[in-house]
């Protein structure tokens, strides 16, 4: 993917039970694939095919579960949308293995990584991978979440990762990080890091933002339905691409796509100045 003359966006594809705003209610894989197929019809650039939540307080699921939930929709994403790339939204190595042998390009690990089997994987297919930070687990991340400086320590924590995965062969073009939003922080420790994202641009990678329809965005506007954070989803999302955020990760593809298009042409100089 061309990276710089607009704002990438990625379509979120949840084939979960139990994920926090959408669980549910793409179970079968028919229902996915017509539901990934949309989301390219509405502009999405990527989608993000993931088969276990990581929601708060999410339990986890084993890898033959994630497997059968995920891979059949990932070849039939494939056979239908074969310009659109496909990413793998999962830590486990043996799953982010098999998503790419059918047909994703990409690995979106929540764990940045840390088993280094994970970045083997990448570095052997010459798959991308997206490393986002995350304290602690799933579980518990969000009970009490604490830090002396949490874009300094989020921002070195992303930058050891860089440093990680291209020793293990990955491309430096071929990383992106992401800061975590909802993942181990609470609602300032979110807008503190949304407000760094021009910081994290200097690490070397692109960057992504994933704040749709987050928890931090019902507390601010007071909307407990995460289907109700529309207007708080499209702030983030533009506010993050004016910070020089290269993707932005969505539920709600299509008014994050006509939004993005007034906010790149703003902030983006034209091609050829």
């Amino acid at each position: 993917m061309t990276l710089g003359e607009r704002t990438i966006v990625m379509g979120i594809v949840n084939v979960t039970p139990d994920s926090f705003t959408d669980g549910g209610m793409y179970l079968t894989t028919d229902d996915a694939v017509r539901h990934g197929a949309r989301l390219v019809d509405e502009g999405a650039d990527v989608l993000d095919v993931g088969g276990e939540s990581t929601r708060p307080g999410a339990e986890p699921v084993d890898v033959d579960e994630e497997l059968r939930r995920v891979i059949p929709v990932i070849e039939g994403l494939t056979e239908i949308q074969q310009t659109t790339p496909i990413s793998i939204d999962t830590r486990k190595p043996e799953v982010a293995r098999a998503a790419l042998a059918a047909g994703a390009r990409i690995v979106n690990d929540v764990t940045a990584g840390r088993d280094g089997a994970m970045l083997e994987a990448v570095a052997d297919t010459g798959a991308g991978i997206v490393l986002m930070h995350m304290l602690g687990e799933p579980q518990t991340m969000q009970d009490d979440p604490r830090y002396e400086d949490v874009v300094a320590e989020v921002h070195e924590f992303l930058r050891e990762r860089i440093e990680a995965a291209v020793f293990a062969g990955i491309a430096e073009e071929r990383v992106c990080v992401d800061p975590g939003i909802g993942f181990g922080k609470n609602v300032e420790h979110n807008l503190a890091l949304l407000r760094s994202v021009s910081a994290l641009r200097l690490l070397g990678a692109a960057v992504m933002v994933g704040a749709s329809r987050k928890r931090f965005i019902g507390v601010l506007t007071g909307a407990e339905d995460p289907a109700d954070r529309l207007e708080g989803s499209l702030a983030a999302a533009v506010l993050a691409a004016s910070l020089g955020a290269d993707v932005v990760r969505v539920h709600d593809v299509a008014p994050t796509v006509r939004a993005l298009r007034v906010a790149d042409a703003i902030v983006r100089e034209p091609s050829g100045g």
